[in-house]
């Protein structure tokens, strides 16, 4: 079945950059569209980014919108998440999720999504 392991996280300074990784196993995620998750101290879950299976349509969270970048390289089995001019708002702990329910377009719902990564934490702080 599907494995899906974050990494890329860490402390760095307001304005800074971080780039994230979750890099699938067990299936090809060609078939699936995926998405960054994050949960704020203290707040719920929430959609940050995510790309389509079918047309690699992407949407952002109006937050991050212009800050933050998707992409996938389905060939590694790979998706990343480029995070730049990073706010303290920022901080949390950032999850990557798949799902073959829906493909030619994607979501921030997480109930949609089937198959979720452990997470690795953010702190933008100085």
């Amino acid at each position: 079945q599907l494995q899906l392991v974050e990494s890329g996280g860490g402390l760095v300074q307001p304005g800074g950059s971080l780039r994230l990784s979750c890099a699938a196993s067990g299936f090809t995620l060609d078939y699936y569209s995926v998405a960054w998750f994050r949960q704020a101290p203290g707040k719920e879950r929430a959609g940050v980014s995510c790309i389509s299976s079918v047309g690699r349509k992407t949407n952002y969270a109006d937050s991050v919108q212009g800050r933050f970048t998707i992409d996938r390289y389905n060939a590694k089995d790979t998706l990343y998440l480029q995070m730049n001019s990073l706010k303290p708002e920022d901080t949390g702990v950032y999850y990557c999720a798949a799902t073959t329910h829906v493909f030619r377009q994607c979501v921030f719902d997480d109930v949609a999504y089937t198959d979720w990564g452990q997470g690795t934490p953010v702190i933008v702080s100085s």
